[in-house]
């Protein structure tokens, strides 16, 4: 039996304009979509309707599994409470981060991400879900390890994106010795001799493993057609390398130039929401902000703050009316859909899945008020 669902008098905010209106959902999809209120229908107070936000790089999971050094939550539970973050904060599509390859720095044994995928399909199944779950394997390509780790999901459907980093000193991120130090040695409280010696096995394992490890899993996801992206690029060598491996989506540059030429090249480039609340980056990197006034911000990402995601295009629409909020909310539904091949959502348009969040924003932060994945309210 057919079902029908009728969300009406709402600011419905498309792909280039908002209006007011009302969308007619049948079976899960998006039937029909009108620049009018009508009679009938679910009220929705002259609220905003936004497509489902989707997410592609969150590690959240990992905090809620491993609250505290050395502490392991429930797999099920840890990813229930993740679940209904996300999903009260209008994420409808999550990728999961899940942390390939384990070194001194941390990361988990292995094993433990493929017990976590594990559970979160058997959970999927089970109906526990509000959103969406997807995962993107962080791959850490200069641990010695990698590839022992990432051979678990060889053939799991469930990877959509796959990340190749490399946090060693003098790389990326952390191309200055100073932002090094004060990530590890000062916030870890290590001594002169212990950081100077964890920094030497750093750069020993990236100049031994790094180009070896991204050779043979770039390699990998070309074959399964799986997204690949690259992280913390730096220079425009490391955004020519990118090219050579196909990437679609450069996460988190850390300077304008690789920004720049990322977008140039056609790849997505990924800034934290969290830099766009706080008008800064967490690490002294540059501020999201000055990537969207220059028009080469492209997807945001909640990263370590779920709210973040719906809170951050907001801000960008009141600061920058050159970006608008159709365009700022493309850059966490439309956009990062189209990135990783999600073509079914993503867009408030007939067709597509009815991923659909109603939002009040009487000032400041925004309210979630409702949220529906393929017509049937969650959250």
């Amino acid at each position: 039996m057919s079902t029908e669902l009728t969300l009406t008098n709402a600011k419905i905010v498309l792909e280039d304009e908002i209006v007011h209106g009302a969308v007619l959902i049948r079976d899960g999809l998006i039937a029909e979509i009108s620049d009018t209120p009508t009679v009938a229908g679910e009220d929705m107070g002259g609220d905003y309707l936004l497509p489902g936000l989707v997410e592609l790089h969150t590690d959240h999971l990992e905090a809620h599994y491993s609250p505290r050094p050395g502490v392991r939550w429930n797999t099920t539970a840890a990813i229930q409470a993740h679940d209904a973050q996300v999903a009260s904060s209008g994420i409808t599509t999550v990728f999961d981060c899940l942390r390939m390859g384990s070194d001194e720095d941390g990361g988990f044994e292995k094993g433990e991400m493929r017990g976590m995928a594990d559970a979160l399909a058997e959970a999927s199944r089970d109906d526990r879900l509000r959103a969406d779950h997807l995962i993107h394997l962080r791959c850490e390509v200069s641990t010695d390890n990698v590839l022992e780790h990432f051979g678990e999901f060889e053939n799991d459907p469930q990877v959509r994106l796959v990340s190749l980093m490399d946090h060693a000193p003098g790389q990326r991120q952390f191309q200055t010795m100073e932002q090094y130090t004060l990530y590890y040695k000062t916030k870890r409280g290590l001594s002169d001799e212990a950081f100077a010696e964890f920094c030497r096995r750093q750069q020993e394992l990236s100049a031994r493993y790094a180009k070896p490890h991204r050779d043979a899993i770039a390699a990998h996801c070309a074959a399964r057609g799986i997204a690949v992206a690259s992280h913390d690029d730096a220079t425009l060598e490391h955004v020519e390398e990118a090219i050579g491996y196909g990437i679609r989506l450069a996460e988190f540059p850390t300077s304008v130039e690789a920004a720049k030429a990322s977008h140039g090249a056609g790849m997505s480039v990924l800034m934290g929401a969290p830099n766009i609340v706080r008008g800064k980056s967490h690490s002294g990197n540059i501020a999201a902000r000055d990537l969207a006034t220059m028009g080469v911000l492209d997807v945001l990402s909640s990263d370590y703050v779920p709210l973040s995601l719906i809170q951050a295009p907001f801000i960008l629409a009141d600061e920058n009316k050159a970006i608008g909020l159709p365009k700022a909310i493309a850059m966490v539904s439309a956009t990062p859909a189209r990135t990783v091949g999600l073509d079914d959502r993503g867009r408030i348009a007939p067709g597509l899945r009815a991923d659909l969040v109603r939002v009040r924003r009487p000032d400041g932060v925004p309210v979630v008020r409702s949220v529906w994945r393929q017509g049937r309210r969650v959250a």
